[in-house]
């Protein structure tokens, strides 16, 4: 049996005297999806900020087999993790491209000379970032946004690639196109941990889940199971699926 791509065992981060996460641990294989659900609160941001090396934190966090402990996010970047927080973070007085060359950055900077090459796969990926390349980043729709979001992460090449939130404020139509894009990473070979609480577009399209409440896992397990059980159905699942 093939070692996950990322480990993490009894992660526990705390905010002060407050314990944002409790002795979390959750797996994600290679070019698989696997997605964190539960309501607001629960630990879900947290849990990607401290996997990033963004937070403190104890417990154990392995990646490619090899103990993140003391690794700078700058050094997990280069080794292929990659996040997209909730908020986005782009450089709104930047155009999208270069937005998105900012996301080879340490490449570049390391002697890759091929990251320009890159851009191509991007927009063929996201055809309306093309159309957008020499606009603005601020004066994208919230949706095109996230797109360039998820397209500068990429640019990083990354084995493992982190959402927080990716359908935060989105038309349901977009949400789909998304979460669709989403998907298709999964057959490039990328490994997503997916943050969302959307839960039934979210399970919909993982191969495992993990729900996340109080800063505990109270439930884990195939997506497909999750989607079936009772309790998600009735929480998380009801009402069209909002959660």
């Amino acid at each position: 049996m093939s070692t996950p791509l990322l480990q993490v065992r009894d992660l526990v981060v705390s905010y002060g005297k407050v314990q944002a996460l409790h002795g979390v641990s959750l797996d994600v294989e290679a070019g698989s999806i696997v997605t964190v659900i539960g309501p607001n609160g629960a630990g879900k941001t947290t849990l990607l900020a401290a996997i990033m090396g963004l937070l403190p934190s104890s417990g154990s966090v392995r990646y490619s087999n090899a103990d993140m402990a003391g690794q700078e996010v700058e050094a997990r970047v280069a080794d292929g993790m990659s996040l997209v927080p909730e908020r986005r973070e782009l450089f709104g007085e930047l155009t999208v491209e270069n937005n998105l060359r900012l996301g080879a950055f340490h490449r570049v900077r390391s002697g890759e000379r091929r990251a320009d090459r890159d851009l191509e796969p991007i927009y063929k990926r996201f055809p309306r970032l093309r159309e957008r390349s020499q606009q603005l980043a601020a004066t994208l729709s919230g949706g095109e946004r996230q797109m360039l979001a998820i397209g500068r992460a990429l640019m990083a090449k990354p084995r493992l690639l982190m959402l927080d939130e990716p359908s935060l404020g989105l038309a349901p139509r977009i949400v789909r196109d998304i979460l669709h894009i989403v998907a298709e990473l999964r057959d490039t070979g990328v490994a997503i941990l997916l943050i969302e609480q959307n839960a039934r577009a979210a399970l919909q399209i993982a191969d495992r889940g993990y729900v996340l409440e109080t800063g505990e896992v109270a439930l884990s397990g195939a997506a497909a199971e999750l989607s079936a059980s009772p309790r998600i159905v009735e929480t998380y699942l009801g009402f069209g699926g909002a959660a």
